[in-house]
């Protein structure tokens, strides 16, 4: 009998906190500052929405916990640096992150960006350390999937375009160019690198793709509904900064309305790319809901 989703995902969120205690490095180790930061932003927060959609798809694989456990850990330390540098004031120059002072407010900005150069680089030494596949050539790929999507074409190129774009009017297929790397690649590479810790099919692994870049804007498209809708205390971050900046987003282009129809297209779109698993995608399909019907 499968436990029910909220079940499971906090019996996820538990094992991955306690298996993040003990990959990021003890905060009384040289240097002790350093590394309390690096715990700082990435304990004790956050959704874990990317973890979760890599060990939705190891289970479809198969795949060992073990493995399953450090390729989540290698993507969310990259999400985490990025929130780090994304709040800096350089960029985004925010004060709130999960529900607490951001990492360069509680401690300053030098610290925030070496804890996100930090994190960004432990994330490729677990790839690299750990067996997370019998083929060789397997594991190099998926370090390669990692770096492709944090890097220039992924997350950080997508940053680049966001940050060019404040104040300017984009149409949509700029708009979703722009989050398909900012926002999508890492939501790609999670439920990828997921599904390659086990056994599965190139044709799968497509599929599992698509899927991913669906979910990944339809991500996106609620967030920028729920900067309009939701408050600061509910979202545990700023609510409204990107209508405050100036920032083209989904609600910006279509309306609240617009933008809202538009992730229960790619919700539907999402879980049609999933059929052909079947009962094997129940936890990637409830993931999906999760992602489209969240307040916050």
């Amino acid at each position: 009998m499968h436990t029910d989703f909220q079940s499971w995902v906090a019996a996820r969120q538990s094992h991955f906190e306690n298996v993040l205690r003990g990959l990021l490095p003890q905060a009384d180790v040289a240097p002790q500052r350093l590394h309390e930061a690096m715990r700082y932003a990435v304990l004790d927060g956050g959704k874990r929405v990317r973890p979760l959609l890599a060990f939705a798809a190891g289970e479809l694989a198969g795949a060992e916990q073990a493995r399953l456990d450090v390729a989540a850990a290698a993507v969310e330390l990259i999400h985490a640096y990025s929130l780090v540098h994304d709040d800096m004031p350089c960029m985004d120059d925010d004060v709130l992150r999960r529900g607490k002072p951001t990492c360069h407010v509680q401690y300053d900005e030098a610290t925030a960006l070496l804890v996100g150069d930090a994190l960004q680089t432990l994330a490729f030494q677990l790839l690299a350390e750990h067996r997370l596949s019998g083929d060789a050539a397997r594991q190099l790929e998926m370090v390669k999937l990692l770096a492709v999507a944090s890097g220039s074409r992924g997350m950080a190129g997508g940053q680049a375009i966001d940050l060019a774009s404040v104040g300017k009017p984009l149409t949509l297929p700029e708009l979703e160019f722009m989050h398909i790397h900012k926002t999508g690649a890492l939501i790609r590479a999670a439920i990828l690198l997921g599904a390659h810790c086990g056994n599965i099919s190139q044709p799968q692994l497509d599929k599992l793709d698509h899927f991913g870049k669906l979910i990944g804007l339809a991500f996106q498209v609620v967030d920028d509904v729920l900067d309009c809708e939701a408050d600061t205390a509910t979202l545990g971050k700023t609510a409204g900064k990107d209508a405050d900046n100036d920032k083209p987003t989904y609600v910006s282009l279509l309306g609240i309305e617009g933008a809202r129809d538009m992730a229960q297209r790619l919700h539907r779109e999402a879980l049609e790319t999933l059929v052909e698993f079947g009962e094997a995608a129940r936890r990637l399909r409830e993931l999906a809901d999760f992602i489209v019907l969240r307040k916050y």
